[in-house]
């Protein structure tokens, strides 16, 4: 199991011109044998098959590699079971990642995987999107926010923008059918103070699945009253009036 796993992910990470070395190799495999114990207990994921998590979870996350700079401080927001920001920190060791997440179990397992694939470069917070965007000690404090599978694009600019610096950047991973998405978010992604900067449209190796990363750049400061209050971004989305 092991090798075959070791086998498959050095191929498909090679597909995509990121080379893995041992160790992390072994992080990963451990980081998907924990997972999969958890997932017996709390929901974390519908994607239970090996090669399955190596592509549409590991090789997946990792896609975005590329994007981020050494050193960069980097913010997942509604992480899940880590995706993506426990793949990045295994391979990006010398940056520092936030992973947030509302449920408390999900953070509880994030925790146990620090400590099981020793990953010193990140720190847990139990938290809503909204309160953390608000919350002082974290708002414009990262050089990068991520986001996987969370919210429409005109919902997540709400709850990824205020937290990165003037000049920073966020980073959403999106599907196949993200076009209809980024014309209902540009009114929001204006008044957030961001800017497209890159839409990469691309397929996962060896597959039909297509995927969407959108950049976008911050290049003003986050008005004050965004995020709105929990629940609110959600339920009435940032639109043209």
């Amino acid at each position: 199991m092991k090798e075959n796993f070791y086998k498959k992910i050095n191929e498909l990470l090679k597909q995509i011109s990121v080379e893995i070395n041992v160790e992390q190799s072994e992080k990963f495999f451990k980081y998907m044998e924990l997972m999969l114990e958890w997932n017996e207990k709390i929901n974390l994921t519908a994607i239970t098959e090996q090669d399955e998590i190596i592509l549409k979870h590991f090789v997946d996350c990792l896609t975005i590699l590329k994007y981020i700079n050494e050193d960069e401080t980097v913010v997942d927001m509604g992480t899940g079971a880590g995706f993506p920001g426990v793949p990045l920190a295994i391979m990006l060791e010398k940056n520092n990642f936030t992973l947030v997440d509302s449920l408390n179990k999900r953070i509880n397992f994030l925790n146990i995987i620090k400590e099981n694939i020793n990953l010193k470069n990140v720190i847990t917070i139990h938290n809503r999107a909204e309160d953390f965007g608000q919350n002082k000690l974290y708002r414009e404090q990262y050089d990068v926010a991520v986001s996987r599978a969370v919210a429409p694009l005109n919902v997540l600019v709400e709850y990824l923008l205020p937290l990165v610096k003037t000049n920073g950047k966020i980073i959403c991973m999106k599907g196949s059918k993200a076009e209809e998405e980024i014309e209902q978010a540009k009114y929001a992604i204006k008044e957030l103070g961001g800017k497209i900067e890159l839409i990469d449209e691309f397929y996962l190796p060896s597959t039909d699945m297509k995927r969407t990363t959108i950049i976008i750049k911050k290049i003003d400061v986050s008005p004050k009253k965004y995020p709105r209050k929990a629940g609110i971004p959600s339920k009435n989305p940032l639109i043209k009036s």
